[in-house]
């Protein structure tokens, strides 16, 4: 966990004066008051015998000073405080968003959303008690405790030990014990949040399946159960804030005490005036403001890095694909050419590729089939540059795939998935993701494109209507004909579709082949698919099975061969023969 601490410590560098300057500023705050409780009891105290008002004018008027100035300075550290502490959580976001990006989706395909979200919004915002209460009051604490050795060892160094033992109990021994017995219970806490918005956007995101098969009373269940322990961590943490509470209320008596069993016999010594006496008294007590927020902070410290170990667990996670350190521009053509492929996502894992070849020419149509599991989603990732990590060849341009950035690959293809994300937004918004300075009349052409116009313009706000969370507010041909006119939108020179008819039915998915035609005009097109739909518009098909090609050829050639391909058609069909089937 030390190693945790000083990497948080590291992020705020950039906020380090910020940091200073709330310190100084929470310094004089306290100081502040100090001065003022100290000039009151010695204006009352003074006052009690009579003297002459000219002697009370400077304190008088230190009395306003100090009254203002705390108020002022006050406002200004929490000012100042929370400014730093927004920015910096608000440049923690950004830092673990951009961390993200060059693991998705590779390295995130294990990590649950609901606990994702949990991270990157709770575990975040949990970390503002890190830089709010555990960087700054610890500096402010041993700056109020040196001015007041001094200031009270020029009575009697006694007092100033006996001021200085209290304060370190207070500031240090409390903290130090609230930490040890909230150590367990804080790491529970927030695993225990995590779970429990996992188990809430599971929830939200599948309620109407629950409710469907009648599961909804043992996800309330298991809401409920987690909802409780969440409820008895926080318990105990509050019980842990009274103790904080009651201890430090305790050493501030007994500092006080102290300072009356010192102090009384060095008035009466006369070593100091008596009227010091109710100075000091209320200059011990006011003090200890500067080791107030201590326990709480230390308190709260196990499951804020707790919270920041499991965002480092994440960002550590090394990218699956990377960038090469001098990167070639994108090429002037798009030849694709695939040569032995090799791939496996573990060492131990069997292949998902094993040794397949084609190409792709610029503005050629290629069809690669196989069934569920043959390596066909496994392709599509590596031509994204999602997976490095194989043998063999991918060339694009004539140059190895690896040789260009991600992104730059990226913006070469567009692609159309079997699940497309829409986000819950408006149909423009969702359009807009592929070409944010696309015009109205650009959003029109590729509706168009894709045979979705019509039923958009339809619609009472037209393209301004809002889809819903995933798109729910549209049919699954609906979805699926967005996705296309997006990726027609994006322009790119290749178009790669995978499964784009899957989940439709046999109209709509007619509709949807109807528009992917229009899509693949002058674009070079790579059709993934187990549905042996419209493949006759196709220069070749490829036959996956087990990673492996097993046959390739056009369509009506690979009709002629008794053959894989051919009894995938025959079944899709049904009109497999029963020679076929019994073999």
């Amino acid at each position: 966990m030390t190693r945790t601490f000083y990497r948080l410590i590291r992020l705020a560098a950039p906020f380090r004066w910020w940091m200073a300057l709330s310190a100084l500023l929470g310094f004089a705050t306290i100081g502040s008051s100090i001065g003022l409780m100290s000039t009151a009891a010695w204006i009352i105290a003074s006052a009690a015998l009579h003297p002459p008002l000219g002697e009370l004018q400077v304190a008088i008027v230190g009395v306003r000073f100090f009254g203002i100035a705390r108020g002022v300075f006050r406002y200004l550290e929490r000012y100042v405080s929370h400014q730093t502490t927004f920015r910096l959580l608000a440049r923690l976001r950004v830092w673990f968003y951009r961390s993200l990006e060059p693991l998705a989706p590779a390295r995130l395909e294990q990590v649950h959303s609901g606990d994702l979200l949990s991270r990157a919004v709770a575990d975040i915002d949990t970390l503002e008690n890190i830089y709010l209460r555990v960087i700054a009051p610890p500096a402010v604490a041993l700056l109020v405790a040196l001015v007041m050795w001094v200031f009270l060892s020029a009575a009697d160094v006694r007092l100033a030990a006996a001021l200085t033992g209290f304060l370190a109990l207070a500031g240090i021994g409390v903290p130090l014990l609230t930490r040890r017995l909230s150590r367990r219970t804080g790491r529970d806490l927030v695993r225990t949040r995590a779970d429990l918005n996992v188990e809430l956007v599971d929830g939200v995101q599948g309620l109407a399946d629950l409710v469907a098969f009648g599961a909804q009373d043992r996800q309330f269940e298991r809401v409920q159960a987690l909802s409780r322990a969440l409820t008895r961590q926080q318990a105990h943490m509050a019980r842990l804030a009274g103790l904080n509470t009651a201890l430090i209320s305790l050493f501030i008596s007994l500092a006080t005490l102290a300072t009356l069993l010192i102090a009384i016999p060095l008035v009466r010594a006369g070593q100091i005036d008596g009227v010091m006496l109710a100075v000091l008294i209320l200059a011990t007590i006011t003090s200890f403001e500067a080791v107030l927020p201590l326990p709480a902070a230390f308190q709260h410290l196990e499951s804020n890095l707790a919270a920041a170990q499991r965002l480092f667990d994440i960002v550590d996670a090394p990218p699956a694909a990377c960038d090469p350190p001098d990167p070639l521009p994108p090429p002037d053509h798009v030849d694709l050419v695939v040569h032995n492929l090799r791939f496996r996502y573990n060492p131990d894992d069997p292949p998902a590729l094993d040794g397949i070849s084609f190409s792709l020419p610029q503005g050629g149509k290629l069809a690669v089939v196989g069934a569920s599991g043959a390596g066909k989603s496994t392709l599509v990732a590596l031509l994204l540059r999602f997976w490095d990590g194989w043998t063999g060849a991918i060339t694009l341009g004539g140059i190895d795939l690896r040789a260009y950035r991600g992104e730059d690959v990226r913006a070469l293809i567009g692609v159309v998935a079997q699940t497309t994300h829409l986000f819950n937004g408006t149909i423009r918004d969702n359009l807009l993701i592929a070409r944010p300075d696309a015009t109205n009349d650009d959003l029109v052409r590729a509706a168009q494109c894709a045979r979705l116009h019509d039923f958009i313009a339809g619609l009472p706000q037209g393209y301004d209507t809002w889809i819903g969370e995933q798109g729910l507010g549209l049919s699954g041909g609906e979805r699926q004909r967005l996705a296309i006119a997006r990726a027609i939108l994006k322009d790119a020179p290749i178009l790669v579709l995978d499964e784009p008819t899957a989940n439709l039915d046999t109209v709509t998915e007619r509709a949807v082949m109807d528009a992917l035609h229009a899509a693949m005009r002058d674009r070079s097109t790579l059709l993934i698919t187990h549905r042996l739909v419209g493949l006759e518009a196709m220069d070749a098909v490829v036959v996956l099975q087990a990673g492996r090609i097993v046959e390739q050829g056009r369509h009506a050639d690979l009709l002629q061969i008794d053959g894989h391909y051919r009894r995938m058609w025959a079944i899709q069909n049904q009109r497999l023969p029963l020679a076929t089937s019994s073999q």
